[in-house]
């Protein structure tokens, strides 16, 4: 309890920073990128985006802090899996800044037809419950890493409850549902174009992170064959 205290406070200072840059400041890019403040939709979603990743690490910080500290370490571990930190930066950063860009620009210039606010509605809510299995997952998994790795240091199991007996890979599911969401919740149709590209790169993501695994990972093999499918029901 002692060791997790101390992890805890030597990288609080940098999760809240971390937490500050890049979950609350970064999507205010969206502002930036349409040239006004008084963006109903994207207030919404940056409200969602900011209350989910805060009650998540806060549910963790109590349940499991050790995790928080593994997520905070993790781009720095000298058993990260070749090419994942890449995979990190375009997936969590260089693709979500690229996405509220052009969302932003949409809005500014009127590129897209207007979408009606039913079809926003729906994909607000599809937003949601991808920010909901990306929480559910992370709750339930005391490893869940912010980066490919076997935590041999922590004596790392296989996670077969919660949202793990539908996919192996709820937060990717969650990551996908949202992605494709959240532009039409912001009402871009051109949005969707870099969404499908970080889509792509988070299906490799997911494809090589499952290899490894089944390869490294004691009982994953096993796992795999209860829970059948890595991203999406019945199809993958």
């Amino acid at each position: 309890m002692e060791k997790q205290s101390e992890g805890i406070k030597g990288i609080g200072w940098k999760m809240v920073v971390r937490f500050l840059i890049f979950v609350v400041l970064l999507p205010f890019v969206l502002f930036v990128a349409a040239g006004r403040l008084d963006w109903t939709m994207a207030w919404v979603y940056i409200g969602i985006h900011v209350a989910f990743t805060l009650i998540s690490r806060l549910i963790v910080l109590r349940s499991s802090p050790e995790t928080l500290v593994e997520r905070a370490r993790a781009m720095q571990a000298d058993d990260v899996a070749v090419g994942d930190r890449f995979m990190v930066v375009i997936v969590g950063l260089f693709g979500p800044l690229v996405i509220w860009t052009i969302a932003g620009l949409d809005d500014r210039f009127g590129w897209s037809p207007d979408l009606s606010f039913l079809t926003q509605g729906i994909a607000l809510l599809g937003v949601v419950l991808g920010y909901v299995l990306g929480t559910w997952a992370m709750v339930t998994n005391a490893f869940f890493s912010s980066v490919a790795r076997i935590q041999e240091d922590r004596d790392q199991s296989v996670i077969t409850g919660g949202p793990y007996r539908i996919v192996r890979h709820p937060a990717y599911a969650g990551g996908v549902v949202s992605s494709i969401a959240m532009p039409l919740m912001l009402g871009s149709f051109w949005a969707l174009i870099p969404s499908g590209i970080a889509l792509i790169f988070l299906v490799i993501r997911t494809k090589n992170e499952d290899k490894m695994l089944m390869e490294e990972l004691p009982g994953y093999a096993d796992f795999a064959q209860e829970t059948r499918y890595r991203l999406v029901p019945g199809i993958w």
